[in-house]
C-alpha cells in the first residue's frame, strides 16, 4: 500500500492524519465525520467552538461548506485571485456545513492550497480535509518531520510524505466580507 493509499484509508476510516502544508505540518481528517473531528480536537486540546479551516485542491471541493451566493461579487476577485495559495478566507457557511467545523460561527474558514502534496491528497480524496497545525493548542507549530513523529507518536493513523512549502508562517486568515485580517 502506498503512503497516499494509507492516508486515504485513514481518512475514510474516520482517523486523524498529518501532512505537510505551505509552512507547517497540519493535522487533518474528514470534515463530515464528527467523531474524527472530535478526535483531532482532542489531540490538539482545542475547543470545538473556535471552528476549523478546510483545505482543498480547488474551490469546487469547498462548495458544500460555503454559501457561495452570499459572497458579494465585488469580493470574489480578491478571494479567487489569492488561490491556489497561502491565504485562508472566512466565508459565509452553507446551511449544511457541520457545526463541528464552523464552531460558534455562521462562517467557515477555507483555503485552496497550491502545495502539491495537499493538491494530490485532496484530489485523490475527492473533497477537502480539516487543516489545523500539528501541535497542542497554544504551542508552536511543528515544522520538522522527526519532531512531528515524536510529538504525535501514537495519535496519528498516517503521515502524508512530502516537504513543507517554504512559507515562514501559517496561512494568513482574512474575513472575506470585512477584509479584516483574522490571523496575520
Amino acid at each position: 500500500m502506498t503512503k497516499l493509499e494509507s492516508v486515504l484509508q485513514a481518512l475514510n476510516n474516520g482517523e486523524v492524519i498529518a501532512y505537510p502544508t505551505e509552512a507547517v505540518y497540519g493535522l487533518g481528517c474528514d470534515p463530515d465525520n464528527e467523531a474524527a473531528v472530535m478526535a483531532l480536537l482532542a489531540i490538539k486540546q482545542r475547543p470545538v467552538d473556535k471552528g476549523l479551516i478546510l483545505i482543498a485542491a480547488n474551490y469546487s471541493q469547498l462548495l458544500p461548506y460555503v454559501d457561495d451566493d452570499a459572497i458579494p461579487s465585488e469580493k470574489r476577485y480578491q478571494i479567487f485571485s489569492s488561490w491556489p495559495g497561502h491565504v485562508s478566507w472566512v466565508l459565509p457557511a452553507s446551511k449544511t456545513a457541520p457545526k463541528w467545523i464552523t464552531g460558534n460561527f455562521n462562517s467557515v474558514a477555507v483555503r485552496v492550497s497550491g502545495h502539491p502534496v495537499v493538491q494530490q491528497m485532496c484530489i485523490a480524496y475527492g473533497k477537502p480535509v480539516v487543516s489545523t497545525s500539528a501541535n497542542l493548542s497554544g504551542q508552536p507549530a511543528i515544522t520538522d518531520r522527526i519532531e512531528l513523529e515524536q510529538r504525535m507518536a501514537g495519535k496519528l493513523s498516517a503521515i502524508m510524505p512530502g516537504d513543507l512549502g517554504g512559507a515562514t508562517q501559517p496561512s494568513q486568515i482574512r474575513n472575506a466580507l470585512t477584509g479584516d485580517i483574522v490571523r496575520s
